[in-house]
């Protein structure tokens, strides 16, 4: 069982998605930081500092001044405005997740366009040249 556990665990694509979680998991916290600490401010400053963390419908019946006071009470309630942002948030991440890999998809096309290099003729064709060279000067 463990030897089947080791062949398991140290195949290529399970290594492979490892790394890959790992990496995307550290780059979840730049895409955070992008969205929260640079696209953010200026869509507050756009939309007037709209916040809607403090929709909510509570579930008791009892009528409360926010949120935070109906959490302090221990009321249920449903937290529509906080989906509302998860929302938002998800699609402004897709959004500039989208821009990104576009960016890249971009540059790694030029890259991929650039011209190359011939490759140095074959022993082939440098023979058949050689060859066409001196029947030129016999003729």
């Amino acid at each position: 069982m463990l030897q089947e556990f080791k062949e398991f665990a140290l195949r290529g694509n399970v290594v492979d998605m490892a790394v890959g979680i790992v990496i995307g998991a550290a780059f979840s916290t730049i895409v955070k930081s992008l969205v929260d600490d640079i696209i953010m401010p200026p869509i507050g400053v756009l939309t007037g500092g709209v916040d809607f963390s403090n929709i909510y419908i509570p579930l008791s019946g009892a009528d409360y001044d926010s949120l935070a006071q109906a959490r302090e009470a221990g009321a249920p309630t449903m937290n529509v405005g906080l989906f509302i942002n998860s929302v938002i948030s998800f699609t402004i991440v897709a959004f500039v997740l989208f821009m990104v890999i576009k960016a890249m998809n971009r540059l790694r096309r030029k890259q991929e366009e650039a011209p190359a290099t011939e490759p140095p003729p074959s022993q082939e064709v440098v023979l058949l040249q050689e060859i066409r060279d001196a029947l030129v000067k016999r003729g």
